[in-house]
């Protein structure tokens, strides 16, 4: 992977409302590949059940597809995501979600991301499809 666009990316999740706001870390990134974390914080995360809220998993899983989708320096839109959740996790563990590419065409590619806890417990898994624009992106 071009190391300019690596740090590109690793500093626009660093700049990035959204993940500043979960203090979520991207942690890895390669080609089609990312890993990023975050702690479980329930009394930020919780649902109206006092267990961990979908969006706040959902938004892990979005940030390991975003990342993982751009490291070859275009533009990727999620097209469809689809989630399924496992298990919740427990209050105060750090949770990964880990973004593989399993396949890629001029106009899509598919990614596998699997959301773990510290201790590999799995929490979620998610097929998402990126529509590929060819265009670069814009902060690099």
């Amino acid at each position: 992977m071009d190391s300019k666009v690596k740090e590109a990316i690793f500093q626009a999740v660093r700049s990035e409302p959204f993940a500043r706001q979960l203090n979520m870390e991207l942690i890895e990134l390669e080609d089609g590949h990312s890993m990023v974390e975050m702690i479980y914080r329930p009394e930020e995360m919780n649902n109206i059940y006092q267990r961990a809220h979908g969006g706040a998993v959902f938004a892990l899983i979005d940030e390991a597809f975003e990342t993982a989708c751009q490291t070859d320096g275009t533009i990727a839109v999620a097209l469809n995501v689809n989630v399924t959740y496992i298990s919740s996790p427990e209050p105060g563990v750090k949770l990964i979600a880990s973004a593989q590419e399993i396949s890629r065409t001029k106009r899509t590619a598919n990614f596998e991301i699997k959301v773990t806890d510290e201790n590999k417990k799995l929490i979620a898994t998610c097929q998402a499809l990126a529509f590929r624009t060819g265009k670069p992106i814009p902060f690099l």
